[in-house]
């Protein structure tokens, strides 16, 4: 193959890698959830690296963090602290589930 071909086809592949953690990133803005949340440092809630650390490994994850986007924590009984996460009924099921999974992502 030639190596011009190659460096296009390689671009195209990283390209469409990467639109999904873009497209999920886009919709964290979307939703309002980059008003409390930043990928690498706290804000009013936890960095999303320090969400993805607490819960790598653990298979239910996605569906857990799905639910506490939705539902958001009881207060006084926050994983994060004082400052319970409200709930966003805004952010459908499988937007929720988009959101989780990007999150636990993060590295």
């Amino acid at each position: 193959m030639h190596p011009l071909t190659t460096a296009i086809a390689a671009t195209v592949l990283g390209t469409l890698l990467a639109a999904p953690a873009l497209a999920n990133a886009d919709l964290a803005q979307k939703k309002s959830c980059m008003s409390c949340h930043a990928t690498d440092k706290k804000l009013v809630g936890p960095a999303y690296k320090e969400v993805a650390a607490k819960y790598a490994g653990q298979k239910d994850a996605v569906a857990q963090l799905a639910e506490r986007i939705q539902k958001g924590s009881v207060p006084g009984k926050g994983n994060w602290g004082a400052i319970p996460m409200p709930a966003n009924p805004q952010v459908n099921a499988d937007e929720a589930k988009q959101l989780a999974t990007w999150v636990l992502s993060v590295k």
